[in-house]
């Protein structure tokens, strides 16, 4: 297989692929917005009206006008007169006048005539119907204004838009309850090879249980798409073939574990290449782990084989199943959540070559926080990165990392002690 040995860098690799792929044509559904979580927006919302719609406290306290309240001081208090009290859930009943003040609560409506609100910390009752103010509050202070979270007409989120609990929070506080997104993307699995057999199984010497289909399955469902199971397909060329068309027909991406290797009996290159046009784009990614991985496209979808060993198949996942269920879903980019760490050991890597290690963050302190808890150190001190040392079929070494650290193709190696980006998983 002459592609092969021509080995693409990661980055390289996926923009060959995403240039042979055509627009993708979004398709939408209308859904409730409190099921929207983890979903991508398929239309621009502009706010129906503004938010908040009325004038608001942000504090208990006392609505008055400031100018009632200037030099007021421990020493000096202002003395107002008490006009009542604002009532949660309703209009004021009556405006306030010069020289008075109303209590309120977090989150009332200011009365007409009030532009501050005094916290109640720095008041004091003075005698029946009468309040002692300690400190002046400025025109505005405590006070969210009329449309000081969004205006009427404002673009509150845009078509791609991922939707998290900010924004379903953010739509039903503007009484949006249905949203239309972008349709799920059906991403068929295949798992290939006569040694492979399902999880429930018990092995028999030279067998493993498929865990391929099944953590490639989660990372999709993570990702926003749907994983459509096609089973486990023995290692001839027809078998692999017509499952492979089947996915094709039914799934917007297909993805094929093991057989990519170069070895005579691992043929998903040839699959893909009599699945449609152009076939197979690239044969060979200059990255550990995950040499073998073959990306293709078939007829205008995109077809991935990757490697048999459970780690290989999950980071490159990672790096090229969960960019392209982005691209085809319409997804604005983002940022992936990283955090900065310092390496403990020396790492080598080899010059030309994209390195991605498991790694674990550890707090330097004797008390070490629980994984998928630590984000800093006890005192905010530096991280630290423990690499995890494991050959690419060692499934667990991946379970107990709390992310991936890149080794750039330019680098022969990190030194302990370096400070290093970890790409949180």
């Amino acid at each position: 297989m002459p592609e092969f040995l021509t080995l693409l860098p990661p980055d390289e690799a996926r923009e060959k692929l995403f240039s042979h792929l055509p627009k993708p044509e979004i398709a939408s559904e209308l859904i409730e917005v409190p099921s929207s979580l983890n979903r991508i927006s398929a239309e621009d919302i502009h706010a129906p009206h503004p938010l908040p719609d009325f004038r608001r406290s942000t504090v208990d306290g006392f609505a008055v006008q400031a100018k009632d309240t200037f030099g007021a001081s421990d020493s000096l208090p202002a003395y107002l007169n008490l006009a009542g009290e604002v009532p949660m859930g309703a209009a004021p009943k009556s405006e306030l006048e010069p020289g008075h003040c109303m209590t309120i609560h977090t989150g009332g409506m200011l009365p007409e005539g009030a532009n501050a609100v005094v916290m109640m910390e720095y008041t004091q009752s003075a005698r029946e119907g009468e309040l002692e103010i300690y400190k002046s509050a400025a025109e505005g202070e405590n006070v969210i204004r009329i449309g000081e979270d969004v205006a009427q007409g404002q673009l509150v989120q845009a078509k791609g838009t991922l939707m998290r609990p900010a924004e379903i929070g953010g739509l039903l506080a503007l009484g949006l309850t249905e949203l239309r997104v972008a349709k799920k993307v059906r991403v068929g699995l295949i798992s290939s090879g006569d040694e492979v057999i399902p999880p429930e199984e018990s092995p028999r010497p030279g067998q493993v249980r498929d865990i391929n289909s099944h953590t490639l399955a989660a990372l999709v469902t993570k990702s926003g798409a749907e994983p459509v199971q096609y089973g486990i397909v023995e290692d001839t060329f027809e078998a692999l073939h017509d499952t492979a068309a089947e996915a094709l027909s039914e799934c917007d991406l297909v993805i094929i574990t093991a057989g990519s290797s170069a070895s005579t009996r691992d043929m998903t290159a040839d699959v893909i290449n009599k699945l449609g046009g152009p076939g197979v784009l690239v044969h060979g990614i200059n990255t550990r782990p995950g040499k073998p991985t073959i990306l293709g496209v078939c007829d205008g979808k995109a077809v991935i084989g990757l490697p048999g060993n459970p780690v290989s198949a999950l980071v490159n996942g990672y790096l090229f199943v969960v960019p392209l269920i982005e691209k085809l879903l319409g997804a604005n980019p983002r940022p992936k959540a990283t955090v900065q760490a310092k390496l403990t050991v020396n790492l080598p890597s080899q010059s030309g070559r994209e390195d991605w290690w498991p790694v674990r963050l550890v707090s330097p302190s004797p008390s070490r926080s629980p994984k998928g808890v630590l984000r800093e150190g006890a005192g905010g001190e530096v991280l630290e990165a423990e690499p995890i040392f494991g050959k690419s079929n060692l499934i667990f070494s991946l379970a107990a990392a709390d992310g991936l650290l890149r080794i750039s193709p330019d680098a022969t190696g990190l030194s302990a002690g370096e400070m290093v980006e970890v790409l949180l998983v």
